[in-house]
């Protein structure tokens, strides 16, 4: 018997014009948490689908447990014991936890022959114990939160016996306690033996779980260490093939005078008594614990969801801003955190995209004209480094570092004052955040003021020049980045005794 439940040799898959995958190695240890990490476009997504049986590999051989195997199908991986969660939870909203669990593959009562219901609550029940669920099996799947709908699905891979778990960047849409919650779980299915493949662009989240790393760069296979054996300069090194020394770019800009002011904003149920204030070239952050009406306030300033009170003052005019048409008629943008599902329509074209927002720019007598369209698409493709072969690519095709260029590039398209970022990095690479964090740099030293929401309090940090942060929909603290700390934002957060108070009442 191996001693990998898992090898891959000499892996490649080409798809037209692009090699994927050429000549990767992977060895998982039974037992084991193994991270697989690399920028995006790495190839780590074809090299799931391979083993997910979605694709077939051009040459290689794929073993379990010692034996060679052929996955012609997502069946045969199941078959062999695979099963893979993604960060984008698949699943059916209006049907039962159980329902979820079992579907494809039912227990039928042999007398009856009819689904046994009883028997299949049960053990759904059973599987939802196992991982600590608080939440039964009959509970309606669209009534969970994302993380709720992990350990569904965590509960669906171990109803089909897998021996092999795949889990494709799953704290990326969760919480701190969250993903504490979800590490525990992981880490209770190694002790029973299920072998798990990690993928993740946080460093933490390869840290606290795994116990070996495999990077692949740009389809190749760059190699695997132990990770108490190598630096985190080193995993960096390998993933963008150059060290980072400088992670947030240095900034030279000279603060101009105010250009946005937010007085005493407020929305029921949301937040309360918001006020804060940005100037021409400076990054505020706005960052506070999930939940803390962040990008609630945001979507009040872009006129997705409109303040019930409070003011909004552009250059010292106050707006009226009842919609995301008044907003950027005003000169504010917002690139939205679900950059899928609210930024970009993934199967329209880069150019599509790109001057989604400003279409009267490129109209004539009601005709788009699309040389035009493409010549603007064009020049801020290459102005912000979008990596695609042409404007005419589709959306869906890019990484999401270059995903999210697009959506910066569709805000440059307009007369802009203020632009609004939520979460820009998130789930994009190393590699790619620094690319980001340039880009941003380069809109303060065009004038632009930038509003930032993140989680990353090394991000905050970083990159900002002053702290707003938020706590149950109310402003807990305004802090200078300078002297600030990552204790000094979590007391705010939390609002722990100290600090916190002192800085809030200023």
């Amino acid at each position: 018997m191996s001693e990998y439940i898992l090898e891959l040799d000499h892996i490649s898959k080409t798809f037209p014009g692009v090699k994927a995958l050429d000549d990767v190695h992977f060895r998982l240890e039974k037992g084991q948490i193994h991270a697989l990490m690399g920028e995006n476009g790495a190839g780590k997504s074809t090299f799931i689908k391979i083993i997910t049986g979605v694709y077939q590999p051009d040459s290689g051989e794929i073993r379990i447990e010692g034996k060679s195997v052929t996955i012609r199908n997502p069946l045969d991986s199941q078959r062999l014991g695979i099963a893979a969660i993604y960060q984008h939870v698949t699943c059916f909203p209006d049907l039962s936890v159980t329902e979820n669990i079992f579907l494809g593959h039912e227990k039928i009562n042999p007398l009856t022959r009819k689904i046994d219901w009883k028997k299949l609550n049960s053990d759904a029940g059973e599987l939802l114990g196992k991982l600590d669920a608080d939440f039964g099996p009959q509970t309606v799947m669209g009534s969970l939160s994302v993380a709720q709908q992990q350990i569904v699905e965590i509960a669906k891979a171990l109803s089909s016996n897998a021996k092999i778990l795949i889990m494709d960047e799953p704290t990326a849409p969760l919480s701190k306690r969250e993903c504490d919650d979800l590490y525990r779980i992981v880490e209770a299915l190694r002790d029973r033996g299920v072998s798990v493949i990690f993928i993740s662009h946080r460093l933490e989240d390869m840290y606290r779980l795994a116990t070996r790393v495999t990077i692949l760069r740009d389809g190749c296979y760059v190699g695997d260490w132990d990770l108490d054996k190598v630096s985190q300069n080193d995993i960096v090194m390998a993933m963008v093939g150059r060290e980072i020394t400088q992670f947030f770019p240095p900034r030279k800009v000279e603060i101009g005078e105010e250009v946005l002011k937010v007085e005493c904003l407020s929305r029921t149920g949301y937040f309360k008594d918001v006020s804060f204030f940005l100037r021409k070239g400076e990054i505020l952050a706005l960052t506070g614990l999930v939940g803390a009406g962040r990008t609630e306030v945001c979507e009040s300033l872009y006129g997705i969801a409109p303040p019930d009170s409070g003011s909004i003052k552009l250059q010292g005019k106050e707006l009226t801003i009842k919609s995301p048409f008044d907003a950027i008629d005003a000169g504010i943008g917002y690139l939205p955190e679900d950059r899928l599902k609210q930024g970009l329509l993934v199967d329209w074209e880069l150019s599509k995209n790109i001057t989604l927002s400003s279409l009267k720019k490129f109209t004539k007598a009601g005709l788009m004209d699309e040389k035009k369209e493409w010549e603007m698409a064009k020049t801020l493709g290459e102005k912000l480094e979008v990596k695609a072969g042409s404007v005419f690519d589709k959306v869906g095709t890019l990484s999401g570092g270059n995903q999210q260029k697009v959506i910066v590039a569709k805000l440059l398209t307009g007369e802009l004052k203020v632009i609004i970022l939520d979460e820009p990095t998130k789930g994009v690479d190393v590699g790619a955040k620094t690319a980001i964090y340039k880009i941003m740099n380069n809109l303060t030293t065009s004038g632009y003021g930038i509003i930032m929401v993140s989680s990353e309090m090394l991000e905050v940090l970083g990159m900002s020049d002053r702290i707003v942060v938020m706590r149950e929909g109310r402003v807990s603290a305004l802090l200078d980045t300078k002297g600030a700390t990552q204790a000094e934002i979590l007391e705010a957060s939390m609002m722990l005794k100290g600090k916190a108070e002192g800085k809030a009442a200023e």
